[in-house]
């Protein structure tokens, strides 16, 4: 007897203050990876599909980016070249109080 089937793995990417476009709010979005991998004898062995999602964290509403998209939400968490493009606009970040 053989047995095979599907596993998921999601991965949180970073997280990113964004407008939302759901509710418009600036709001924290986490930017996660869903891999499903096909597994034989519950060990997994290669992936199937990879997708690409933004969650708000204000309204939960979750939108699927693309893989180009989520490379440059990464790096703009991190600060590199990709500052300021890709999917959402940066909410303006006032200081406490103001």
């Amino acid at each position: 007897m053989i047995i095979f089937g599907t596993k998921g793995y999601l991965y949180q990417l970073a997280i990113l203050t964004l407008v939302c476009g759901q509710c418009g709010n600036p709001a924290a979005h986490t930017l996660r990876k869903r891999v499903t991998k096909f597994t034989l004898f519950f060990v997994p062995l290669f992936p199937i599909s990879t997708k690409y999602t933004t969650q708000c964290t204000f309204c939960g509403a979750e939108q699927r980016v693309t893989e180009e998209q989520a490379a440059q939400l990464q790096a703009q968490a991190v600060g590199g070249p990709g500052q300021g493009q890709g999917f959402g606009q940066p909410s303006r970040q006032q200081p406490y109080g103001s």
